[in-house]
């Protein structure tokens, strides 16, 4: 998982997105699928290509 690789906390990736702690616990639990301008914005955070960002989710 992109965010514990950097040992964020799910508020640390919240704040860096302008997102909720709620928000990003339900995408890590694949109960919510980020949107286009959320993926870019996940993807600018973790420095990757948006690209690894849904390839996680595929990885389930």
């Amino acid at each position: 998982m992109l965010r514990a690789e950097r040992d964020w906390t799910q508020a640390d990736l919240a704040e860096k997105v302008g997102i909720s702690r709620q928000a990003v616990i339900s995408i890590e639990k694949y109960k919510y699928t980020p949107s286009l301008e959320l993926a870019f914005n996940l993807a600018q955070a973790f420095g990757v290509d948006i690209n690894e960002v849904f390839q996680q989710e595929e990885e389930k």
